[in-house]
């Protein structure tokens, strides 16, 4: 990942105090007269009806409208709570306002900035509250238990009936608050965050926030034009937790939470559970609710039949935003499960999807854990858009970022006014290489926010898989970080403890609760276990991660290496093609050639190889066969699969003019996509190829020491011992009758991928087609076939 610096987003505008009425008290039911609909005028009856024979007598009485009667005073409000509802720094304000059994009636105090008057209504009677002052209402009615009323607020030029926020009960129950605060919520989006629903019989919203070092918090947002003087919200004993349920509001509002610091400061925060967001650079929170119908059962049924190792896992890289610049979520929907499909990968991987205010960081820097980005449209688009991947065959994995996140001050930065989701300790918050803040995966909410969001994707959006970004950054307290500016951990070790434990959790986690999902880890060292399970200890002493596939950054990092050396050095570096069988068993590994590898200087792909333009795309034919040919799973980002000349561009995307026709050059490219398609084709259909990926008797060497002559030959196996024959040459020249060993069980050999093909581009040289075996030894093995070896080339057989 690389990662970049952002712009602070900025907050709402503030309504001026001179308003006359909150956007809240709009959205109830106003008082207005009923006009009956005007309509055409009936035809004239045929025959003219008698009159009748008596006229109905007019009612006696009229109805008269509720009467207002005087109420006495309320007793004073406490100063205390005054100054504090003002201030908005009270815990507790559905203690003061609302309506409460007092020793001569029911007292009942609100909080009405701008308003005239106040009345409620209640059993046909209204009364109206007496001004107290800064904005305060009250009065002492006459009952003896508190009724079910409403409020009556007149404004200068309006009148609104409104139910009151505060006579409502907790919306969230005992079990809940439990859960949160022993950081075991696994839904905790469904307890956090912003709720319409249904509360008392009342439609509404739920809101609710930890902030455990909050004063006060209050909601702000349109339905209260950005003052949330009239909305402080509760405090729910000593989980942090603060909730208020406000009535007449729902989706596509936009909030944030008003929060008072220890120091009375105050701040206005998105919401960390945001589902929804306004689109960058615009920061507030939308409430929002799905009523998204899925038509993926079939694909969900089907998910959890064969483990991600053990299955083919062809994976496309895809950053939505670039793959066609400006479309959305629904029009990606519309094209892109059709591309992947026609190339035959197995998954689609996009980079981070989550809220980022930051285009240039490619997602990888999050405010928004739990929105997708609404760059490219609504959650329920983004839904829409994993429906129509799964519809088509094709899973869904996503970039996910729990390593880090920036300092914008309307989001996770001292949430609360003192570090919350970073660690307390500046040396342990401050990432040293991105400008970002670490989270503190010893604290259980925080530990539970990132558990629950990983959950949260994979069960809301149906998301298959999670690829974990920068692990290695989490898992070393030394990462990037001299001598002196870390502390070892309890054991006098570099690990980092926390992390390792949260790693471990959030794995078991969503391995327990969703079926045939897999997680991914971008780890870059030699960490022990990262795809061993978490109950079993290696030698480090540590349990497993849990992680079910990881990327081989040695493997992409020595192979392409080699690749980039002109032929005729090549036999200098055979090891860097070779080394990675050494270790390709200690991990569940995925080859990355990913976003990283074609940005910043490094070259696309085939500008990484050697020589004039034939043999740059001769070559990258011929690696693209040997990986897929490789141990471990594969993964390809957009470009790369038709030979993009330039470095990807998060603005300008992949150049698709390359496989214009009418373009000059259009073969060249046309001829490397069509061998991506049948390398998937042939991948798909041979289970050699995955079905042993992580069994050292799925791979045997033919000949792996060949460096004079810059060949590769080794051979895959089924579980049923069916073989797969790969054979590169790297060398720019033709070798012909180049013997090799083979089993002596196999009559004959026939070809199913030749990259050298013309339809490919390449010079067309073949040999005999099937090669039988001949009775004569090579390489320790009792018979052998004689190739012609096409240049730069990689060439699979299958048994005939």
């Amino acid at each position: 990942m690389t990662p970049r610096r952002q712009p602070s987003g900025s907050d709402p505008k503030k309504a001026k105090k001179a308003a006359k009425k909150t956007a809240a008290e709009k959205a109830v039911t106003k008082k207005a007269t009923v006009r009956p609909a005007a309509s055409a005028p009936a035809e004239p009856p045929a025959t003219v009806p008698e009159p009748p024979a008596t006229v109905p007598e007019p009612p006696a009485t009229v109805p008269e409208p509720p009467a207002t009667v005087p109420v006495p005073l309320a007793p004073p409000l406490d100063a205390g709570d005054r100054e504090r509802l003002l201030a908005g720094t009270h815990h507790d304000p559905h203690g003061v306002l609302g309506a409460h059994p007092a020793e001569s009636g029911v007292v009942v105090r609100t909080l009405r900035p701008y308003a005239r008057s106040v009345t409620v209504v209640a059993d046909g009677v209204r009364a109206e509250l007496h001004p107290d002052g800064d904005g305060f209402f009250s009065g002492l009615l006459p009952l003896r238990e508190v009724p079910a009323y409403k409020l009556l607020v007149a404004y200068e030029d309006t009148e609104l009936e409104t139910e009151d926020a505060y006579r409502f009960l907790p919306t969230l129950g005992d079990l809940d608050l439990h859960l949160i605060g022993e950081g075991r919520h696994e839904q905790l989006w469904q307890a956090l965050g912003a709720h319409p629903m249904t509360h008392q019989g009342v439609t509404g919203t739920r809101f609710a926030v930890w902030a455990p070092n909050a004063r006060g918090v209050r909601v702000a947002g349109t339905f209260n034009l950005w003052d949330g003087t009239a909305f402080p919200m509760r405090s729910l004993g000593s989980t942090g937790v603060w909730e208020l349920f406000v009535p007449g509001i729902g989706d596509g509002e936009l909030y944030k939470f008003e929060i008072t610091r220890p120091d009375g400061s105050k701040t206005l925060r998105a919401d960390p559970l945001a589902r929804r967001t306004q689109v960058p650079p615009e920061t507030a929170s939308i409430i929002t609710s799905s009523d998204y119908e899925w038509g993926d059962a079939e694909w969900l049924e089907r998910r959890p039949q064969v483990p991600a190792h053990e299955a083919p896992f062809s994976v496309y890289e895809v950053h939505l935003a670039s793959w066609r610049p400006g479309l959305t979520y629904r029009q990606l929907a519309e094209q892109l499960p059709a591309y992947v499909k026609d190339l035959g990968f197995t998954h689609v991987e996009l980079m981070p999807v989550a809220e980022h205010p930051f285009g240039g960081s490619w997602g990888y820097q999050v405010t928004g854990f739990y929105a997708p980005t609404a760059r490219l449209g609504t959650p329920d688009d983004f839904r829409h858009l994993v429906d129509k991947l799964h519809q088509a065959g094709i899973g869904v994995i996503m970039d996910w970022v729990p390593a880090h996140f920036p300092r914008d001050e309307w989001a996770l930065a001292e949430f609360d006014g003192r570090p919350l989701y970073e660690h307390s300790d500046p040396l342990r918050a401050a990432h040293p290489d991105w400008g970002t803040l670490e989270f503190d995966y010893g604290r259980t909410e925080v530990r539970n926010f990132l558990v629950a969001n990983a959950v949260y994707w994979c069960e809301e959006f149906h998301i298959d898989g999670l690829r974990v970004d920068a692990v290695a950054s989490m898992l070393y307290l030394d990462y990037s970080r001299e001598s002196g500016q870390w502390t070892p951990n309890r054991y006098g070790g570099r690990e980092n403890l926390d992390a390792v434990a949260f790693l471990q959790e959030m794995n078991a986690t969503v391995y327990r609760r969703v079926p045939g999902v897999v997680t991914v880890a971008e780890e870059s060292t030699a960490w022990d276990g990262v795809t061993r399970a978490t109950h079993h200890k290696g030698p480090s002493g540590f349990g497993g991660l849990g992680f079910g596939l990881k990327w081989n950054m040695g493997w992409m990092h020595d192979s392409l290496q080699y690749m980039s050396h002109d032929p005729v050095h090549r036999k200098y570096h055979h090891h860097e093609m070779t080394f990675s069988m050494v270790y390709a068993y200690s991990e569940n590994y995925v080859l990355p050639i990913s976003h990283d590898e074609v940005v910043h200087g490094k070259k696309s792909l085939v500008s990484k190889m050697p020589g004039d333009w034939w043999q740059q795309r001769a070559n990258l034919r011929a690696y693209l066969a040997f990986m897929w040919a490789h141990p471990g799973k594969q993964l390809l980002f957009m470009g790369q699969e038709f030979a993009q000349g330039s470095e990807w561009s998060e603005a300008r995307g992949p150049d698709w003019w390359l496989l214009d026709p009418s373009y000059g050059a259009e073969p060249d490219h046309r001829g490397v996509l069509d061998l991506v398609r049948d390398l998937n084709a042939r991948y798909r259909e041979t289970p050699a190829l995955w079905q042993r990926d992580i069994h050292p008797d799925g791979f045997q060497w033919i000949v792996g020491d060949a460096a004079e002559d810059n060949v590769f030959a080794f051979l895959r196996y089924d579980a049923d011992g069916s073989p797969l024959l790969a054979v590169s040459n790297l060398a720019p020249v033709v070798r012909p009758d180049y013997r090799l060993g083979v089993p002596d069980d196999i009559p004959a050999w026939h070809e199913v991928i030749n990259t050298d093909a013309a339809r490919y581009g390449g010079s067309d040289v073949t040999g005999p087609d099937p090669v039988k075996p001949e009775p004569q030894g090579r390489h320790g093995r009792p018979a052998s076939i004689r190739l012609t070896l096409p240049p730069l080339a990689t060439v699979w057989l299958r048994p005939a």
